[in-house]
């Protein structure tokens, strides 16, 4: 990606040195890290690596306030500091004006907090086997950027466009949220039958995400001239890496449809193209086709 304005946003609460995390009293995990566990899923990880870790991941990071020691940061990771936070402005700009015009709705910026090991979180104890995350209850997007190695390391989805992807789908739940989506996709969750027709809704839920992401990719680009060549293919290949079927396969060698809760390779994939080519928030309603 090319940013002619390389301006970094202000709204980045930087926690890799402080920690940010908290110690969980009686030595047992929150309701809150049992909720986000789930997230794992999303990652391929097995939801009990993050809750029989948090004790540890939760000592270590209280350490880690203990000895106030500043934040340590290679060049490489430096570089990526910056660029989230050029990419997090850059949505700015975006979201203030088209979702203003195309919805009728005031927009207010999201907080991204950039933490190491485990922080703490309006929805629970926040950690780095999680993977990004948002939390509709403080509205913020959470990111240790060690996920960015795993991208290249374990998904193979390197390049910039892909780590700008992964922050403006996080960015898309928080659009999902003032919208009031969000909310009336949980309340019908809980009405759900069936964990596969709860699952259902939370697949409708990322590939919309996932298709807002694409609609700030397309001013980026049509008013920025963001995108350079090969880079929408970066993003094909993390939302290819990352769907559903493709981490099933990888982790368990089948694939369990009902079990989705992020959708297909091909569905991602899909939504975020149709974001791209369209630059309009109403052709992202996955809750109005029968078709995903």
């Amino acid at each position: 990606m090319r940013f002619d304005d390389d301006s970094e946003s202000s709204n980045v609460d930087d926690r890799r040195g402080s920690g940010g995390g908290f110690p969980i009293g009686g030595g047992s995990i929150g309701i809150g890290t049992a909720v986000l566990a789930l997230a794992a899923w999303y990652f391929g990880i097995d939801p009990s690596i993050v809750l029989n870790g948090s004790r540890a991941l939760q000592q270590h990071t209280q350490q880690e306030q203990n000895t106030g020691q500043p934040v340590t940061a290679s060049k490489e990771e430096q570089q990526s500091v910056h660029f989230v936070k050029v990419v997090l402005h850059d949505l700015e700009k975006t979201w203030h004006e088209q979702f203003a015009a195309q919805t009728g709705k005031t927009y207010v910026d999201p907080k991204l907090v950039l933490f190491r090991g485990a922080t703490q979180t309006a929805c629970g104890t926040g950690q780095t086997a999680m993977g990004p995350f948002y939390c509709p209850a403080d509205q913020k997007v959470y990111i240790d950027l060690a996920f960015y190695d795993e991208m290249q390391r374990r998904f193979h989805a390197p390049g910039d466009f892909a780590q700008a992807y992964v922050i403006a789908h996080e960015v898309g739940h928080h659009l999902q949220n003032l919208m009031g989506i969000s909310g009336q996709v949980h309340q019908a969750q809980e009405r759900a039958s069936s964990t596969a027709q709860a699952n259902a809704l939370s697949v409708r839920l990322e590939l919309q995400a996932d298709c807002f992401a694409g609609v700030w990719a397309y001013y980026a680009n049509k008013e920025r001239h963001a995108l350079e060549p090969g880079d929408v293919q970066e993003a094909v290949t993390a939302a290819t890496a990352i769907g559903d079927d493709a981490l099933q396969q990888a982790s368990r060698g089948r694939i369990v449809p009902d079990s989705f809760t992020h959708g297909s390779s091909q569905q991602r994939v899909r939504w975020l193209q149709r974001g791209l080519e369209s630059g309009s928030l109403s052709q992202c309603n996955t809750f109005k086709t029968r078709e995903l």
